[in-house]
């Protein structure tokens, strides 16, 4: 006669335990919370197309020396024609930054700002090239 007597008696302690533990639980403020808190990190992020094909990105480069001319760290910011030809750049280095404006066969327009001054280069469809610096 104890034995269905301590069941009953476990089996509704059970269920008190149940029915507390999943109150507490409130889905919505779960989902807010992790929603507020998701951050995406890395070195470099690529968008594609469906086709698979990288459409933008932005990558860190490191701190390289090339042909005898030093290039520091930065990032830098493509935007990508369906040709697969970078048709906006945006880099930015501890030495300045810069923005090209690029159509493969029209020509291009950069903008630039350095330690050591400015620039603004334009080159035509020609292949007719100006450089304006202050």
């Amino acid at each position: 006669m104890k034995t269905p007597y301590f069941a009953l008696v476990i089996t509704i302690i059970n269920l008190i335990i149940m029915t507390i533990v999943l109150t507490k639980v409130n889905p919505a403020m779960a989902q807010q919370t992790q929603n507020t808190l998701q951050v995406l990190r890395g070195k470099g992020l690529e968008v594609i197309d469906s086709m698979g094909r990288i459409r933008a990105s932005i990558s860190f480069h490191s701190a390289i020396t090339q042909n005898g001319k030093f290039y520091p760290e930065g990032v830098l910011f493509r935007l990508i024609d369906a040709k697969g030809q970078p048709s906006v750049k945006i880099d930015v280095t501890e030495n300045g930054s810069g923005i090209s404006l690029s159509n493969e066969a029209k020509g291009f327009v950069q903008i630039a700002s350095q330690e050591n001054g400015g620039f603004l280069k334009i080159k035509s469809a020609g292949g007719a090239e100006k450089t304006f610096q202050p």
